[in-house]
């Protein structure tokens, strides 16, 4: 069924009509008119605790409403993954350590003189080359060998000359150790691998996410199972301690309001006032304009306030409450 409701036209009289404009011109100039008692809300610090990993959640010991104590756990995700990549870490740490234990202790005796017998070879079979060589010319000489057989030979002796080369330069570095290089490079590859370490054990202990300050659960967004994304808010906290009022301080007033500036305070509700001050106030207002503002438009800018309450009764209100802040400011002149 439709409803239709009828709209009548009344008409005023002149003498009405100027009253009526003249009570809406007071009106207007008493919203103007800066006032020190703002109205505003009780509030909690919140803190957002996030998900490091996009792993499913295990472990939720803490329920909505409970108060925690700092580094208390709040819910645990799963760290099968995590485990893996910390024994990989740790085998390439091991291994990268291994590599410039190895350099800094040198060769083994027994790998100098391997080196040593494979110079020593290469140098009997270079002389065995050579004397073959000497001998293949003096026959040459007297037309009993090829020339070519001769040049083959020539080819021979100078191979075995350069693997004796090769040999003898092989012992040396040996002999000679590690270049500085090569261990002052080891050593970086170790505090790489040692670097990779730690950050998978800090990605691990990660999955662990504890609160980082007394606080109330005021809210777990994801349940048992679930997965969050890398970066998803999974618990919000809101901190303990006496809470603080929100307001909105008016163009007219924020002259004259600091950070510091005493306050009292009332809570709908509750008897008696709360001693607080001032602790921020923004320097930007709610409306930033984009064009120059007449004077009757600057007093509509309001500037987001913070009153701190410094009584410790006030630590058990709870957030959300309405509020009065009362302001120790001069009237206006």
């Amino acid at each position: 069924m439709r409803t239709h409701t009828k709209h009548r036209k009344f008409l005023l009289s002149p003498r009405l009509w100027v009253a009526g404009c003249v009570g809406a011109v007071a009106a207007l100039a008493g919203c103007q008119r800066a006032d020190s008692s703002l109205p505003g809300t009780l509030e909690r610090e919140r803190l957002e605790l996030v998900a490091d990993a996009a792993e499913a959640i295990v472990a939720m010991p803490v329920k909505p409403g409970q108060q925690v104590a700092a580094g208390d756990l709040v819910l645990v995700q799963d760290g099968a993954v995590a485990a893996t990549q910390l024994a990989a870490a740790i085998a390439q740490t091991a291994q990268a350590q291994a590599h410039l234990d190895e350099l800094r202790n040198g060769s083994r005796n027994t790998t100098v003189q391997a080196a040593v017998a494979r110079r020593d070879r290469a140098r009997t079979q270079r002389d065995d080359e050579d004397r073959e060589r000497r001998r293949l010319l003096g026959l040459v000489a007297q037309n009993l060998v090829s020339r070519v057989s001769y040049d083959r030979q020539v080819t021979a002796a100078a191979t075995a000359n350069a693997a004796l080369a090769e040999a003898e330069a092989a012992l040396r570095e040996l002999q000679q150790g590690t270049r500085r290089e090569q261990v002052v490079g080891a050593q970086r590859a170790v505090e790489q691998a040692q670097a990779q370490q730690r950050a998978v054990v800090t990605t691990q202990q990660r999955l662990e996410v504890r609160a980082p300050r007394a606080a109330i659960v005021d809210a777990l967004p994801y349940h048992l199972g679930e997965k969050p994304p890398r970066g998803a808010t999974v618990a919000v906290l809101l901190a303990t301690g006496a809470p603080f009022v929100r307001i909105h301080v008016p163009e007219p007033l924020r002259a004259r309001v600091q950070p510091g500036t005493a306050a009292a305070i009332r809570v709908d509700g509750v008897a008696g006032d709360f001693q607080g001050r001032v602790r921020y106030i923004s320097s930007e207002p709610e409306f930033t304009p984009y064009f120059s503002l007449t004077e009757t438009d600057r007093s509509r800018l309001a500037y987001t306030a913070e009153v701190s309450i410094d009584s410790l009764p006030a630590a058990k209100l709870p957030a959300g409450l309405p509020a009065t802040v009362e302001l120790a400011i001069a009237p206006s002149p």
